[in-house]
């Protein structure tokens, strides 16, 4: 059974996210309510996912985002699944950690109580994914132009879903194209955005992270 850390402060909010995951047959190891309980938890039970609210205490700014993303540091074996109330795409950046991206998961809060997708991406992310929520895409879609002007409306369409962590058959499913046109367009936003095959690193993460990068619409 996959084993699971939950940490928030809400203790209500947090007993949710856990009486949840449990409804769906994932084991709930253990609750934590600040960074340090989070990091006790973790070492004493060795979850497969952590699910980490990204402002926690003791500073109730970014220490959960900052826990979440020093445990993948420590523990490249951990999956991390982390939630915002604000669709911050920043933090996304800070997760996808030089595009060597597998394991984790940027949900907003509102999607929880979607008992089903919510257990869903908890599974996605231990088996080895990434899931990104598609309101932090859409933000950031809204929120930049790019060097990305280089980019097809479509391609731009593409790598937005891209950013969702879909898979090329998703992807076509949700944009209505064909595997070969889906595949033909991803091809051509590597080399727009010049980003060869190489072993160290995820490609389709990277695209991500230029897509981040690039500047405010102004």
């Amino acid at each position: 059974m996959l084993r699971v850390v939950v940490a928030d402060d809400h203790a209500f909010f947090r007993e949710m996210l856990a009486r949840s995951l449990r409804e769906e047959g994932i084991d709930v190891v253990a609750e934590a309510g600040d960074v340090p309980s989070l990091n006790d938890a973790v070492a004493r039970h060795e979850p497969d996912v952590a699910v980490i609210d990204v402002r926690m205490p003791p500073n109730g700014t970014t220490d959960g985002l900052e826990a979440a993303v020093e445990l993948r540091a420590r523990r490249p074996h951990l999956a991390t699944l982390v939630l915002s109330a604000h669709k911050e795409t920043a933090h996304l950046a800070a997760l996808l950690d030089r595009g060597r991206a597998r394991s984790v998961g940027y949900l907003l809060k509102d999607r929880v109580s979607k008992v089903a997708e919510f257990a869903a991406a908890v599974r996605d992310v231990a088996a080895g994914r990434y899931v990104v929520d598609r309101d932090v895409v859409s933000a950031m879609v809204a929120n930049r132009s790019s060097r990305i002007t280089h980019l097809t409306p479509r391609e731009v369409e593409v790598l937005a879903v891209m950013a969702e962590g879909l898979s090329n058959a998703a992807i076509g499913k949700r944009l209505q194209l064909e595997q070969r046109g889906v595949e033909a367009h991803i091809r051509n936003i590597f080399v727009k955005l010049d980003l060869p095959e190489a072993p160290d690193y995820n490609r389709r993460v990277q695209a991500v992270l230029r897509y981040l990068q690039s500047p405010p619409r102004r």
